[in-house]
């Protein structure tokens, strides 16, 4: 964490300091953000009504923000699909973990992950 900035304002948005200036220039010029400052907002904007919220891992020197897919209702999963977040619903696995769970082969898993 940058000085001076504490978990409560990086969750609130309410401080921006820019850790590399000439990366954020770039982004910003590609169009790629819109404006320094407002990832956190946007991320929090946009699971306002998911039941499973992002997870923010607030260290000294890194942080980690855990996103979780964000799915409107299982119906619209396929067969596959659903065995597969069956099994990773509420944990962490390795892929041959979920093929293993699943009895899928690594493409298909895999496949049916990406999708």
């Amino acid at each position: 964490m940058p000085d001076g900035l504490g978990k409560e304002e990086y969750l609130a948005g309410q401080i921006s300091i820019l850790r590399n200036p000439i990366i954020a220039g770039v982004f910003f010029r590609l169009g790629l953000i819109e404006q320094f400052g407002t990832g956190v907002q946007h991320i929090l904007k946009e699971y306002s009504h998911s039941i499973i919220q992002p997870q923010f891992l607030i260290y000294d020197n890194s942080i980690t923000i855990k996103l979780p897919v964000v799915q409107e209702s299982l119906q619209d999963l396929t067969g596959d699909e659903q065995k597969v977040y069956s099994v990773l619903e509420d944990k962490e696995l390795s892929t041959s973990e979920i093929v293993q769970m699943t009895g899928f082969g690594r493409t298909k898993t895999l496949d049916v992950i990406k999708n």
